[in-house]
Order: structure tokens, then C-alpha cells, then sequence
């Protein structure tokens, strides 16, 4: 087994999976991308990392800059995950309607959450 320097390595390079038995029936090669594998579960752990990548190699983001992001979900979620193994300091903008699992796995991850009304809907953590 090979080993990582640190978990964003896990980020993608996840299994394909043949699927036989539907692949007969339909006269196709069908195939799974098993995205689940990432470190935390989603295809968005891949984006996540992307970003910040890309931003620390154009030199948009640096080890002081602050990112601020509007999120929902997995992609936030992605992005405080990269920026904890980073270092880097992110604040997400989201609405109070969001699961408190959600906001409390945010927080652990080491993401500062300003929640605006849930009235307002993605929008109002846009406009924040």
C-alpha cells in the first residue's frame, strides 16, 4: 500500500467499477466512479481542493488571505476541509436553515460560519 503525505492526496483517483450484469443486458460497457472514496465522501472534496490549488499556485491566495464563500453544502464543506490541512483561513456565508450536523462539521473543520435568514435562501448568504 502506497502511502500519502497528507489526505488531500486521497482527493480523487477514485475507483471505476465495471458493472458487469447491466453492461451485458444493455450491449454497453457501464461503469461506476466511486466519488464516496474521497476523504470526506463527495465529489465536491475534488472541487474543493481544485480551488484552493489553483488559487495557491496563481498566487490569489495566499497563507494570510481570508476566502469567503457562500455555500449550502458539500462544496463548503470541501473547501474547509482543504483549507484545515492548508492552514488557511475560510469564512462561509450560509443559511440559518442549514442542518446543525452541517454547521457543526463547518465548524470542526475550522471554517468561521456567519448563517444569514433562512428566509432569504442562498441569495441572502450571496448578498452577505
Amino acid at each position: 500500500m502506497k502511502a500519502i503525505k497528507d489526505i488531500t492526496q486521497a482527493c480523487g483517483n477514485t475507483p471505476l467499477v465495471y458493472i458487469e450484469t447491466h453492461s451485458r443486458k444493455c450491449g454497453a460497457h457501464l461503469f461506476a466512479k466511486l466519488e464516496y472514496f474521497n476523504p470526506l465522501g463527495s465529489v465536491k472534496d475534488r472541487i474543493g481542493l481544485a480551488m484552493i490549488e489553483a488559487g495557491l499556485k496563481s498566487g490569489q491566495i495566499e497563507p494570510e488571505t481570508l476566502i469567503v464563500e457562500p455555500t449550502s453544502g458539500n462544496t463548503g464543506i470541501a473547501l474547509a476541509f482543504v483549507a484545515c490541512i492548508k492552514g488557511l483561513k475560510l469564512v462561509l456565508t450560509m443559511p440559518e436553515t442549514m442542518s446543525l450536523e452541517r454547521q457543526k462539521l463547518l465548524r470542526h473543520l475550522g471554517a468561521q460560519l456567519i448563517l444569514t435568514p433562512g428566509h432569504l435562501g442562498m441569495q441572502g448568504a450571496v448578498d452577505k
